[in-house]
């Protein structure tokens, strides 16, 4: 199907200002998945959750996510974007402030799987920044957006830290809903208001197509494999992390759990990077070094609580590592069909939700049955089995694209 640019979309592409914009608000929609995780035991106090079952919290949150990619993300194919990027904001909006006013931990789960639902935001603005884009800067700006997306995933947690030793949990959630209704204001104010005419095909159709890509084209599955297993290993540690730290010996604070987060923002420096190596078509071989340096991380984490220094060591490379498979993967399946973007980031995404969500839920009870030690060798097994997976794409069979 053949698709014409409107009258109103700039030639040119996108300006610089405007990239920044697309880039903040994706850091931030982001970031409403990533605010639980240092405040899960300040939630399960209030809500008498139990430990062993507070991960639900960020289960649910990707489950609502995962099922926000199968059917909304598809949709920014064959909708205005901006239409459907407002939308997305103000109820993402209402979403948090129900979070922020939930008095039970059922309305609470309720809420978070509706952050989780909207939070996809983030996928449909890399998609508009993608079909925005002129082909020759389209690496270029998703890799910006992408940095934007990856510093809103660091720092919410030292955001998430900060705002609660001052006000609470709940804090938390009010101010991200303020933010997000600027921030539907200023994409409102930037955005062209038609970026381009959709073709006749149906919703039902481009849902039904999507995993029929990912099944014909191994790149895609394996991509989409090795995500599942990196953010389920990215996943475990993040969700565990608080919970050893806020209890003696280190009682640390809520901000000061939170600064770990800073240490690994050296995955936007991953993102910006690796999505050049990716263009350059050593997407491939950048994969798989940044796997084995994620397996590498977890011996540094393990040292947790003789070495405070290994873990920070760790947490650089975990972070580092992590964001620079998702940012080669991203350039990869963006490359693969630009005209398709929304429904491939979609579906690639889902394999990153359902990763997520099983890391979430197996690093409580890891941590809930045998301790420090048990994360560890989760979140060490998700890894190796991921850099496997690399290796098993390397087989001629296997290798249907020099980037795969």
């Amino acid at each position: 199907m053949v698709r014409k640019i409107a009258h109103d979309v700039p030639v040119k592409g996108l300006s610089r200002v405007t990239t920044l914009v697309l880039a903040a608000a994706a850091g931030s929609s982001v970031a409403n998945i990533y605010y639980a995780q240092p405040l899960l035991d300040l939630m399960a106090q209030d809500l008498g959750i139990s430990a062993a079952t507070i991960g639900m919290i960020v289960m649910v949150t990707q489950i609502g996510y995962g099922l926000g990619l199968i059917f909304i993300v598809p949709l920014s194919d064959l909708v205005d974007r901006r239409k459907l990027i407002v939308a997305q904001g103000l109820l993402l909006a209402i979403a948090l402030l129900i979070v922020a006013a939930a008095g039970a931990r059922t309305m609470l789960l309720l809420g978070m799987t509706a952050v989780g639902l909207l939070a996809v935001l983030v996928q449909v603005l890399v998609a508009q920044a993608a079909a925005l884009a002129t082909p020759t800067q389209r690496g270029k700006v998703v890799g910006t957006v992408t940095s934007g997306v990856v510093t809103g995933i660091l720092a919410a947690r030292s955001v998430a830290g900060i705002v609660a030793d001052i006000g609470g949990w709940r804090a938390v959630y009010l101010a991200s809903a303020f933010v997000t209704l600027v921030m539907v204001g200023i994409l409102m104010s930037v955005l062209p208001r038609r970026s381009q005419e959709r073709g006749s095909e149906t919703y039902i159709r481009a849902l039904i197509s999507t995993p029929g890509l990912f099944l014909r084209e191994r790149m895609l599955l394996s991509r989409g494999a090795i995500a599942l297993l990196i953010f389920a290993s990215f996943a475990t540690f993040w969700t565990a992390l608080v919970l050893p730290l806020s209890a003696p010996p280190f009682s640390y604070s809520h901000t000061h759990i939170g600064l770990f987060g800073l240490i690994g923002l050296a995955g936007a420096i991953g993102a910006t990077w690796a999505g050049t190596l990716a263009d350059r078509g050593y997407g491939r071989w950048t994969t798989g070094i940044s796997l084995a340096v994620l397996v590498a991380s977890w011996g540094l984490i393990a040292l947790l609580p003789l070495s405070m220094t290994g873990l920070v060591i760790g947490v650089f490379l975990l972070d580092l590592a992590v964001q620079a498979v998702h940012v080669s993967n991203l350039s990869v399946i963006v490359a693969f069909s630009p005209e398709k973007s929304g429904r491939l980031i979609g579906a690639y995404m889902v394999f990153y939700s359902a990763g997520s969500a099983l890391g979430a839920i197996g690093a409580t009870s890891a941590y809930a049955q045998f301790g420090w030690q048990g994360v560890v060798v989760l979140g060490a097994t998700f890894s190796a089995i991921a850099f496997i997976a690399w290796i098993a794409s390397l087989l001629p069979e296997n290798t249907d694209r020099s980037t795969a």
